[in-house]
């Protein structure tokens, strides 16, 4: 049945009700009784859920009873709109002061009727901004494609009115440390913001160790109320400097060089504001993604450039990674999988979109272009290249696909990791090694690469043998292409994150490679959100 339609069932469920109730009563007191229960039902019925919710019991209210129940989830309701801006929600749609407004305003059983199904929909409403975030991802960015886990309205409902109110409140928000911590970090940052932040920005575009003078001065005092560095009273660039900027580095995902070059100095002079902003972010993203993760599970983190296997809250491996080129075709998308095999030698099947933009092109002037790779019919039979005459086709016509075989040249290296999803992302091995030494690594077609990638398979395999290690070399060294399924599937976690923090709740940036961040702000601030100074 459609909403419409349930809408429609619900307002004729209550007329009828109402009249049954009439014709029932045989005093004021029942009158006013089924007038209460029909506003509540007229009130509740454009939204289906609500209806259906007040429909199955029968119109009795859960917030504006008599009762000290009804009193006690208007008091939870009051504490988790006077919280609300702590979590980083819109001030102006949890106005607690507004709100006590409302429920001292309504007087007359109609008010009161319609009070309780205001009430109810600013609960479920608050209810998804603190679980599982605003703002829709899919609607912000096209990489965006994460299954957000959202709750059944009615049934959070219906387990909000069995349950102890302020329990039931508090359990809203993740409850995962790396939320907490952000939490923690966002308070934080609003008090440093109210009182100047990290103070003047330095006046240099870059320094280097042996510099002297004000933009020294200015450098060594940014860096000791950043916490990188101690009390100092050195006005040139020495090694106290530099190791307190190899930290800030460090913290930063930059070169650890210790040098104070143009990039790295960019990020010195971001305020306090900035990194406010990163961090309200990523609270969001961390709501997105608020469900269980997998006891063991991989996280990769685009910003960071890193592959991870975490157990239970422990980083068990890690490994650098290349990400998908800026370019907005070739970007990686942000979602969760579950990891079911990994190919050892693996074939390279290139992507339509990559024969047909990039190579296609190349065989039409050489049809002997790009010679690693194998040309097959619809049926997988190889075709010869002077069979063909590649001028007559085009990116819509071209009727083969190409296949680069198992080598240690092979675009896909020797091994890959299939977590099967319909944009074609996988982890694998790569030849191109040069790519893991730089800074910034958004190279590939949107595929994850990994710069250990052997390692990575036997620390996966760890999980099912005594002895990955031999297990894996002993199917490399056959040269075939070797499919090994996990007895145990592992969660796959891509993420995306520009504000994060360690175990030990020390707080890292990165850039903003896709300006993924920028746009979920700015889609934050529409809907009312705002950076607040909070003084003492």
């Amino acid at each position: 049945m459609s909403i419409v339609l349930r809408a429609w069932a619900a307002v004729l469920f209550s007329a009828l009700l109402a009249i049954f109730l009439v014709f029932a009563s045989h005093g004021p007191a029942s009158a006013q009784v089924t007038a209460y229960k029909q506003a509540i039902a007229e009130a509740a019925s454009d939204d289906a859920a609500v209806a259906a919710f007040y429909q199955e019991r029968a119109y009795k209210p859960i917030w504006t009873g008599k009762g000290n129940r009804d009193r006690q989830r208007r008091t939870a309701l009051l504490a988790a709109y006077r919280g609300a801006t702590n979590h980083g929600l819109p001030a102006a749609r949890y106005d607690e002061a507004a709100l006590k407004q409302a429920i001292r305003a309504a007087k007359t059983q109609s008010q009161r009727a319609a009070l309780e199904v205001t009430l109810t929909k600013a609960f479920l409403q608050y209810a998804r901004d603190v679980q599982t975030g605003m703002v829709t991802p899919s609607k912000v960015d096209s990489g965006l494609v994460r299954a957000v886990p959202y709750r059944d309205r009615k049934a959070t409902l219906v387990a909000f009115s069995k349950s102890s109110p302020s329990g039931f409140m508090k359990a809203l928000p993740p409850k995962s440390p790396e939320y907490v911590r952000l939490m923690k970090e966002k308070l934080r940052l609003e008090k440093l913001l109210a009182t100047g932040g990290w103070g003047d920005k330095v006046p240099a575009k870059s320094l280097k160790p042996g510099a002297s003078g004000n933009a020294v001065v200015a450098l060594r005092n940014r860096l000791i109320a950043m916490g990188f560095m101690g009390r100092s009273t050195t006005q040139t660039y020495d090694e106290s400097i530099q190791a307190a900027v190899q930290q800030f580095q460090l913290a930063h995902g930059l070169s650890t060089d210790g040098v104070a070059g143009a990039g790295t100095m960019s990020e010195i002079n971001k305020g306090v504001d900035v990194r406010l902003t990163q961090v309200m972010v990523a609270m969001e993203r961390e709501r997105w993604i608020n469900k269980p993760l997998g006891d063991r599970h991989v996280w990769v983190n685009l910003t960071d450039f890193k592959a991870q296997i975490r157990n239970k809250g422990k980083v068990e491996f890690e490994t650098r990674s290349v990400i998908g080129h800026v370019d907005s075709d070739r970007r990686s998308p942000e979602f969760s999988d579950v990891m079911e095999f990994m190919v050892i030698n693996p074939s390279w099947y290139v992507p339509r979109s990559i024969a047909t933009k990039e190579y296609l092109p190349l065989l039409k002037r050489n049809p002997g272009a790009v010679s690693h790779l194998e040309i097959t019919d619809s049926r997988g039979r190889k075709v010869s290249r002077s069979a063909v005459n590649f001028a007559q086709y085009n990116e819509r016509t071209f009727p083969f696909n190409m296949r680069q075989p198992p080598s240690r040249g092979n675009a896909l290296g020797l091994v890959k990791f299939m977590f099967p999803n319909k944009y074609n992302i996988y982890l694998h091995d790569t030849p191109a090694k040069n790519l893991f030494s730089r800074e910034v690594r958004a190279f590939s077609h949107g595929c994850i690469r990994l710069n250990d990638p052997f390692d990575f398979a036997y620390a996966v395999l760890s999980a099912q043998t005594s002895d990955p290690q031999g297990f894996f070399q002993a199917r490399l060294n056959t040269g075939q292409e070797t499919r090994v399924d996990l007895k145990k599937p592992l969660p796959v976690h891509i993420v995306y994150r520009t504000a994060f923090t360690s175990p030990a709740g020390n707080l890292h940036f990165r850039r903003d490679v896709y300006g993924r961040d920028a746009k979920i702000w700015k889609a934050m601030a529409a809907q009312g959100v705002a950076l607040r100074a909070v003084r003492g």
